[in-house]
């Protein structure tokens, strides 16, 4: 079966042999035209003293999910939801084992303050454009950090790069066709008997060259265009020094070529990217770490914990002690909370169990504001890359008896659910 998922995809650079010589002029008229693009793009300076509105709302299809197990629909709830990086679609993760991709409707580039505001109680917006159903539930996934098919931003559009990767239990690392919905490759790892073993977590380097996949006191990397078996493997428990646990979240730096892992283990470990040499042990979280997240300049690292209601920032130039600390209700759930910081880099946005989007000043961790995103925990949130949107996911594990599954199936339209949000900004005032 793997050989045959290896031998029927390709990866993100469409496997076709180019001449290097016209790969690199290629590459090099392409960063130019994109910096270019940037330079004359502004950025959206994102408003807080205003709530943000609901322009499109998803809810009923992620509980028409067939039964499973003798278990009630009603039962699935979204478990994060990410942008892709050129900001023309998003991705949900549910616990029916399954990804849906949703594609940013056209009006919503053309002025989407004409669009009327989603109503919560109504259908959805519009339906998934396409799900991937994995076989076991979903550990982790990620969008490959080059991906271009929307023009919107970017000069060049490139099909080729449209993929997105993830690992579930009892599974190699997969990487999906974001348009078709087939299986490009994967990624596998074996233990000590030769058997396939999970990847807990999963990241693509800034260039997009090498996939970084987390495991118990190790990690993996492997060669995005080499898929199968091959990698290099690095152990992470060196003496004190590295995480005791579960690799959970990475995040690489934008700048200084610094990678940060989060454990279970309540720690974190800066890397750096090139040898995975430890740089910095970072301790302070009171429960496993969920979360990692480099700031815009690359100078601070967000690390997020389950059943820690804080939110730790440390300065990576002098790591002696916290900076500062930001508050989210998380301490009573073991779910992932996602945050997520906007594309100017001035404030961070994260989910808690009270249903509230709360929102922070980067510049000293002051609470700025907070709005109801849904009715029960908003567990994964992200900003567009460049547009003045947000997207939020909301819903938890529900527990009855048998003959409760009716009232399971009578959620309200504002329990787990995902959402899309406006916000006002410079352009629009």
């Amino acid at each position: 079966m793997a050989a045959a998922e290896e031998a029927a995809a390709a990866p993100p650079d469409g496997g076709a042999e180019s001449d290097p010589a016209e790969m690199s002029l290629a590459g090099v008229m392409e960063g130019e035209e994109r910096e270019a693009a940037a330079a004359e793009y502004s950025w959206p300076q994102l408003h807080f003293d205003r709530p943000p509105r609901r322009l499109y709302h998803f809810a009923r299809q992620f509980r028409s999910v067939a039964p499973a197990a003798g278990s009630g629909s009603g039962e699935n709830f979204l478990k994060g939801v990410k942008w892709s990086p050129d900001g023309s679609s998003f991705l949900t993760s549910s616990d029916d084992n399954s990804l849906r991709l949703f594609y940013l409707p056209e009006d919503a580039y053309g002025g989407a303050e004409h669009v009327a505001e989603a109503s919560v109680g109504d259908q959805d917006s519009y339906g998934a454009f396409l799900q991937v159903n994995e076989g076991e539930p979903v550990y982790d996934f990620c969008w490959y950090p080059c991906m271009s098919l929307s023009g919107v931003l970017f000069v060049f559009a490139d099909p080729a790069t449209c993929v997105f990767a993830s690992t579930s239990r009892d599974h190699p690392i997969h990487l999906w066709d974001a348009t078709s919905r087939e299986l490009r490759c994967t990624y596998r790892a074996y233990d000590a008997m030769d058997e396939i073993t999970a990847a807990l977590s999963i990241a693509f380097n800034s260039t997009g060259s090498k996939l970084f996949a987390g495991y118990n006191k190790a990690m993996r990397v492997f060669d995005v265009h080499r898929p199968g078996r091959d990698f290099d493997q690095y152990s992470l428990l060196k003496g004190d020094e590295g995480p005791t646990g579960i690799v959970s979240s990475m995040s690489f730096s934008p700048h200084n070529g610094m990678l940060a892992v989060g454990s279970y283990s309540q720690t974190t470990v800066v890397y750096a990217e090139s040898n995975m040499e430890a740089l910095y042990v970072l301790h302070g979280q009171l429960g496993g770490v969920t979360q990692v997240l480099f700031s815009k300049d690359g100078n601070y690292l967000y690390t997020g914990g389950r059943k820690d209601p804080y939110i730790l920032c440390w300065d990576i130039r002098n790591t002696v002690d916290i900076v500062y600390k930001l508050y989210r209700t998380a301490d009573t759930t073991n779910q992932r909370i996602y945050f997520d910081i906007e594309p100017c880099g001035r404030h961070l946005a994260t989910g808690g169990q009270d249903g509230m989007v709360h929102v922070y000043d980067l510049q000293g961790g002051q609470w700025v504001t907070g709005f109801q995103a849904a009715a029960d925990t908003v567990n994964g949130f992200s900003f567009h890359p460049y547009l003045p949107f947000a997207a939020t996911s909301s819903g938890h594990r529900r527990f009855g008896m048998q003959d409760e599954f009716e009232e399971e199936l009578n959620l309200a339209g504002d329990e787990n659910c995902c959402s899309v949000w406006m916000f006002p900004s410079l352009q629009e005032a």
